[in-house]
């Protein structure tokens, strides 16, 4: 039981440092970068003066959104690696069937 107690601080605790992770990802050659956080809040857009051509506003949304879905899938497949190294340690106390 102790042992279930310390995993649940333990994952208490990785999920309060990864909501305060930041996530950043670029595209177009790094004219747009966008950073998030592991609560999946924008933090900042940069974007350089260079890809903001008004007559191709369309280009510039495309590389926005392609940033921010590449930071999100970074952020995502973090997650995904801290919860299965946390449903090993629950394999190890004998309940990893449940998972």
């Amino acid at each position: 039981m102790k042992q279930a107690q310390r995993m649940q601080k333990q994952m208490e605790e990785q999920q309060k440092e990864f909501e305060e992770k930041l996530f950043a990802a670029s595209a177009g050659g790094g004219a747009v970068e966008v950073v998030i956080s592991g609560k999946k809040e924008v933090k900042s857009v940069t974007i350089s003066p260079d890809v903001v051509d008004p007559d191709d506003i369309e280009m510039l949304q495309d590389l926005i959104v392609a940033a921010f879905n590449e930071a999100l899938k970074k952020m995502e497949e973090e997650n995904a690696g801290n919860m299965n190294k946390l449903a090993g340690g629950l394999g190890s106390m004998g309940i990893g069937g449940l998972f």
